[in-house]
């Protein structure tokens, strides 16, 4: 009999409760796009779609005993990294995954939240660029977090052109600087590759708040498509194509009085499966 295989990401990200961000839109984005979702849990912060009320630390033990129990089982074929607020954190996510074979690595820095809420201090930062940009194959970073990485202001498609050369010179093999934050009708984000060339993605933007978690969905957008096996270019644009969707048809929905969430499920996959050699 034959025997087959779900494409497989963990995320490894913090919590969200009201459902729109973090390890929650993780999952139903990797399950949407036809892949099988696990996860580990790095913090549990209390939000909902208003702001982010408090941030309460998982032990990094925690993480690590996840992590491993994770990859000596179901061994994943990419990996989603998201909220990471301490250099502890981080450290111990780099070590723990050196123990083990390759995974390709998406990295959303996450450090402002949708509502403007700074998540993560400066030594976190520092640690991120030394242990976490080295291992990631693309980061993902919006128009504040690329403006806290190159330490300039970011407001222009100039500024991003401008911020993605200085964050590519500290050590990152691609990056995908996201454009959500321009107020124009039109967004555009742009993608360094691992060949230094610049890639423009242009799209219309919505007159919605329903935006909250866009930056978690595209993420594990991209880990899922190359779970499937696609290049990291076609993994990026992609996941930009389903995070425009995803946006475009919860547009008009309510959910909470804040930042509501994308509709994850505009078109769901059912899970691929691929024939095990």
């Amino acid at each position: 009999m034959k025997k087959y295989k779900y494409p497989s990401v963990l995320t490894i990200a913090g919590f969200d409760g009201s459902g729109g961000a973090g390890i929650q839109a993780d999952i139903k984005t990797a399950s949407a796009l036809g892949c099988f979702s696990t996860s580990v849990l790095t913090a549990l912060p209390v939000q909902n779609t208003q702001g982010v009320r408090k941030i309460y630390p998982v032990p990094v033990e925690a993480v690590a005993d996840q992590i491993e129990a994770i990859l000596d089982d179901i061994f994943p074929d990419a990996v989603k990294i998201g909220m990471v607020h301490t250099p502890q954190l981080v450290e111990t996510i780099v070590s723990t995954l050196a123990k083990y074979r390759k995974i390709p690595i998406v990295f959303d820095p996450v450090m402002v939240a949708t509502s403007g809420h700074r998540l993560i201090e400066k030594e976190t930062i520092t640690a991120i660029i030394e242990d976490l940009f080295p291992i990631a194959d693309v980061i993902t970073p919006n128009m504040d977090e690329a403006s806290i990485l190159a330490d300039m202001p970011v407001h222009t498609i100039e500024d991003l052109y401008a911020a993605g050369e200085k964050i590519k010179k500290l050590g990152c093999k691609s990056i995908l600087l996201k454009g959500g934050h321009q107020e124009t009708s039109t967004i555009t984000s742009l993608y360094y590759d691992e060949n230094e060339q610049y890639h423009s993605f242009e799209t219309v933007k919505f007159d919605t708040n329903n935006t909250h978690g866009s930056g978690c969905t595209l993420s594990s957008a991209i880990a899922a498509y190359l779970a499937q096996g696609k290049t990291l270019y076609d993994a990026v644009s992609l996941g930009q194509q389903y995070v425009y969707q995803a946006i475009e048809n919860g547009k008009d929905v309510q959910t909470g009085f804040g930042n509501g969430p994308l509709n994850h499920f505009f078109n769901p996959q059912k899970l691929i499966k691929n024939e095990m050699v």
